[in-house]
This record gives structure tokens, sequence and C-alpha cells, in this order.
């Protein structure tokens, strides 16, 4: 079982509103977060989404290190369906009821052709469930969204609680696996 489990959410892309499944790079800025986050991080290796805006990072960082690098596809943002790439004002002035259903709820109220969040869940799970087979010290490069839904795991709240969970962008966050996945101190 892997000693200690970091969570990195990526940095910035100069996109807003929910980007999902989209393939966003990383600005220079954003490159220059992670690469703050980091700088005094020791791991043994590193695990990432393969979306670009995680794993060209990953990439980079393993290189720098020495460090195996496993891409994994369950550590992917949350697919919105319909809201992707869609900005939040025009979502909030023409679906704002839909919205805000979707921000108390988003179990119970998905954007339209979106992932339901059950599957989300199970997918985060088993992602989670993949980190216990790795020995040492793991970096995994993600998305706010699993991170926000492990978060709410870790004190025993429901989805409904990850619209009011900060995650700022290439923040780091400690991922407890003893007894059952959640997020330390």
């Amino acid at each position: 079982m892997a000693a200690q489990v970091d969570l990195l959410r990526h940095g910035d892309t100069g996109r807003r509103g929910f980007r999902g499944h989209l393939d966003d790079p990383l600005t220079a800025d954003g490159w220059q977060q992670m690469r703050r986050s980091v700088a005094d991080g020791q791991w043994d290796a590193i695990v990432a989404s393969p979306l670009q805006r995680c794993a060209a990072f990953a990439r980079e960082l393993a290189s720098v290190r020495g460090l195996p690098l496993r891409l994994d596809a369950r550590w992917c943002e949350y697919h919105f369906g319909d809201w992707q790439d869609v900005p939040i004002p025009t979502l909030a002035e023409e679906q704002g009821d839909a919205l805000a259903r979707f921000w108390a709820d988003p179990a119970g109220h998905p954007p339209p052709g979106a992932e339901p969040f059950a599957a989300f869940a199970d997918r985060v799970q088993a992602a989670v469930d993949a980190l216990r087979d790795d020995l040492g010290r793991v970096l995994v490069v993600t998305h706010g969204g699993p991170i926000r839904w492990l978060r709410c795991r870790a004190a025993g709240e429901g989805p409904a609680r990850m619209s009011g969970i900060e995650v700022a962008h290439a923040s780091l966050h400690r991922l407890a696996l003893a007894g059952h996945p959640g997020m330390a101190g």
C-alpha cells in the first residue's frame, strides 16, 4: 500500500467554466504554479490523468526526477456533458434553474448528457483502489472534481457539498488510504 498519496490539481489553463474532458493545455502561469507546488515534495512515483493539463506536467516532473509515471483515465475530471465549454454566465442566464439544482445536488441533477455521478464516483474509487498497489510516496496529478469528491467522502459528506469546497489550481491535498479513502488534515 502506498505510504503517502498527494493529489495535485492541474494549474491554470486560462479557460473558465466546466472544462471536464476537454483537453486544454496549461498556460505559462499554470506551468509555473505547478512547478512551485511540487518544488519541495518528495515522491517515488507519479500517476496522472491523461488530459494534457495534467499529463504534460506529470511527464516533465517524472523526467526531471527520474520517477516512474502511469497515466490513468480514472483520474480524469467529471464529464459535464452539454455544459462543457459553455461559459458559466451563459449557463446562468439560459439555464439558471438547472445550474442551481446541479450545484445543490450534482448526483440528483446532472447536466444534460453528463456522466452519471455514480459512474464518476465509482471511477474515482477504482483509481484510489489502484493506488493501494503502489509502494512509497505517490503524487497523483488530477482535477478539481476528483479532489472535491474525495474531500467530501473524507468528511462523511455527500456530493451536495462539493460546490462549496475550494480546490485552487496547483493545490496539493494529502489522501489518507488507511481504512477508507479520504483526505488527511
